[in-house]
């Protein structure tokens, strides 16, 4: 199977490209560098889906697009300008060129947390669906890798602002495989969601991260406002069902960070 990897340089991406050349996959890696990441066995295609570039040359003579998209911003209408008319990019390349099976990695809640960029990634995801080419829909709750980028975005000064968020994080490795299986399965719509082994409250898995890495920040817990906060401090983000990794955080910290960073111990 050919299958093409967009985002295949990114923190689910690069793992997703390393599986499905595993199991035997002929993989594109679609990036503006044209790199793979590292990624040994994949060819990597250098193209731009914001703007078109390269994107025509990208999808010729693949069975399957496998869309990791992702943007820095959390402001809905930059998010929207990348991943929903980059994706709907990808859609019309890919009915063009005889592409069967669009499949896109997306996040748990995102219908049930009026938050700016998830209204963005809604849109993603109502475009895939209603678009050319048969799709597959997979949502995944935060990937214990996001832990570090909520704790960097939220840093000032020596306090890190981290919002009250009840989920059930996952490794990204881990969604890369799901993710894998679904190239595989063939369009069935929406798949059922992943999500980590436990619940979790996001402000201690920031505690954990930062002691691990020797970090002082302190950690300074933020109410979101309004529905949106409500929804994140009620659970809307944790899975319902589905597949569950079997890597906690604290295993999977112990991993990348030693054992000295991780563990029930640690969280008090």
């Amino acid at each position: 199977m050919r299958t093409l990897v967009v985002g295949g340089t990114g923190t689910v991406g690069r793992p997703l490209a390393a599986e499905l050349v595993r199991r035997g996959h002929e993989v594109r890696v679609l990036s503006r560098s044209g790199g793979t990441a590292g990624t040994a066995g994949a060819v990597g295609r250098r193209g731009d889906v914001a703007t078109g570039t390269g994107v025509d040359e990208a999808v010729a003579g693949v069975d399957t697009v496998a869309d990791c998209l992702n943007v820095e911003t959390v402001r809905r209408g930059p998010a929207e300008a990348v991943l929903v008319r980059g994706t709907r990019r990808l859609l019309d390349a890919g009915a063009a060129a005889g592409v069967h099976h669009h499949v896109l990695l997306s996040i748990v809640g995102i219908d049930r947390i009026p938050y700016p960029y998830y209204a963005a990634k809604l849109r993603q995801e109502e475009a895939v669906t209603a678009g050319p080419v048969p799709s597959t829909v997979l949502r995944a709750t935060p990937f214990h890798e996001f832990v570090a980028t909520v704790a960097r975005r939220g840093r000032v000064g020596p306090f890190v602002l981290v919002p009250r968020l009840r989920t059930a994080p996952v490794a990204a490795v881990e969604v890369a495989r799901a993710l894998a299986d679904a190239v595989e399965g063939g369009p069935c719509g929406r798949a059922p969601d992943i999500g980590g082994p436990r619940e979790e409250e996001f402000v201690d898995l920031v505690r954990v991260l930062l002691r691990a890495r020797g970090d002082r920040g302190v950690v300074v817990p933020v109410v979101w406002p309004g529905r949106a906060g409500r929804a994140m401090r009620d659970g809307a983000q944790l899975p319902t069902g589905g597949r569950r990794g079997r890597q906690s955080f604290d295993e999977w910290l112990a991993e990348h960070h030693g054992p000295g960073g991780s563990g029930s111990a640690d969280r008090s």
